[in-house]
C-alpha cells in the first residue's frame, strides 16, 4: 500500500491492517517452508508495508503532543 493511502485511514484501522498483515507473514513463511509460495518477494513487500503503518502510527501518537 502507498504511504498516502495509509494516512487516510484511522489508528484502529492501521493497527487491524497491521495485524492481518503479520498474520498473513506468518502463513507465507510455512508456505515457504513446504514450497508452496510461488513469490517469495510478498514476505518482504509484507514487512514494509507493516514498517509504513508502524511509521505512520508513531507520526499520529506525535501529532497529539
Amino acid at each position: 500500500m502507498k504511504a498516502a493511502e495509509l494516512k487516510a485511514l484511522s489508528v484502529a484501522e492501521l493497527k487491524a491492517k497491521e495485524l492481518e498483515l503479520s498474520e498473513n507473514i506468518f502463513r507465507m513463511k510455512f508456505k515457504l517452508a513446504t514450497g508452496d509460495i510461488e513469490d517469495s518477494s510478498l514476505i518482504r513487500k509484507a514487512k514494509k508495508d507493516i514498517a509504513r503503518i508502524q511509521t505512520i502510527l508513531n507520526e499520529k501518537s506525535t501529532e497529539g503532543k
